[in-house]
């Protein structure tokens, strides 16, 4: 399947979602901050990409315009999964389109299945 990095600062939930993701047969990097993931995908380029938006330092639409700031990662895939509720049509336009998200799940709505299916959605185009 494909390899995920998931950037989620909250320790359970990362692990939860981490399980469910490769419990469905993909790998999965878990990283807390921004600045381990871009480590991390100096490393090894993820097929796609599922980050919060509320992390410490840098946010996570921070971390989204480093990511596409890069060329070769302009084309990865991106789900945020986030507590932040897409309420500002403003920003999401912004996300949408500038930083080309491919899905958007609030995290008090969204089902494991939801989530894995919009990941696994997102990467039928890519693979």
């Amino acid at each position: 399947m494909a390899h995920i990095l998931l950037l989620e600062p909250d320790t359970l939930l990362g692990n939860t979602y981490r399980a469910a993701l490769e419990f469905s047969g993909h790998t999965v990097t878990l990283c807390q901050d921004a600045q381990a993931a871009v480590h991390n995908m100096d490393i090894e380029a993820p097929d796609i990409i599922i980050t919060e938006l509320s992390l410490a330092v840098h946010n996570g639409v921070e971390f989204l315009y480093e990511l596409r700031s890069y060329a070769e990662w302009q084309n990865i895939p991106v789900v945020v999964l986030s507590h932040t509720p897409s309420v500002h049509a403003d920003v999401m336009r912004v996300l949408w389109q500038e930083l080309r998200i491919a899905a958007y799940h609030y995290k008090p709505l969204t089902k494991l299945a939801d989530l894995i299916r919009s990941v696994e959605q997102t990467l039928v185009p890519a693979l």
